[in-house]
Formats: C-alpha cells, structure tokens, sequence
C-alpha cells in the first residue's frame, strides 16, 4: 500500500492531519498556534476543514522550531516571526553601518556604548 501523501504534488494543499503526522505536531497544536500567531492562517472550508498550503506547512515547521528545539516561550517566538517577517525566512540583509566619527555621537550615547564595551570586555576576561 502506498503513502496517499508520498502522490501529492509539492505544492498541494495538505489537511490537518497530513501536517500533524508530517511534522508530528498533534492537531489540537496546530489549532491553538492558529491562534497565537496571526501569520498562520490555513485555507478553511466547509465545515471548518483547514488545509495548509506549502507556506503554511514551512511556518508550521519554524514555530515547531523556535517552541520546542530553539525553547522560546509563545512571545519569543512571536517576536521572532514579527522580525522576520512571516517567519519563512531569515530577513533581508540590513545595509552596513556607516561609521560616526565619536567626537560626534551624543554623550549619552556615547557614555552607554563606554559601558557596554566595558561590560563585554570583563566578560570575556572571566570567561578565558
């Protein structure tokens, strides 16, 4: 007998349980992370059957990520996808910095920056 799953195509939309025994995440899961991240948001239909497009699918298996490998609480993780957009992939490349000359940063700002290297540096120092 064959896997119905293993004749569809990539891009078939998957149901519930397709995604649950794919990923091994149970429905009842998938149904609470519908509502605790707005980005995941399946196809209903008739009689509230969800289906999860491929994208979907792939935001499902970030969340599982970022949950249950990386240990992030539900905020964490909700961050996380809000910074990265829908989560699917890493965001795009910020351009560089360009470098301030320091005799025209804020002295606050260059008062914290002080510290901050003084803090990484004394760590370091512990650590070695």
């Amino acid at each position: 007998m064959t896997d119905p799953q293993a004749r569809k195509a990539p891009g078939a939309f998957r149901t519930i349980g397709e995604v649950s025994a794919e990923l091994g995440i149970a429905q009842h899961v998938l149904r609470f992370w519908e509502t605790r991240f707005r980005q995941l948001r399946p196809v209903q239909r008739a009689g509230n059957r969800r289906y999860y497009r491929p994208e979907d699918v792939a935001l499902v298996a970030r969340i599982d990520q970022l949950l249950n490998q990386d240990g992030l609480t539900i905020k964490g993780a909700q961050q996380v996808l809000a910074r990265d957009g829908k989560g699917e992939a890493a965001p795009a490349a910020t351009p560089p910095m360009q470098a301030v000359p320091a005799g025209r940063l804020p002295p606050a700002t260059r008062t914290a920056l002080e510290t901050i290297r003084t803090l990484l540096a004394d760590g370091l120092a512990q650590a070695h």
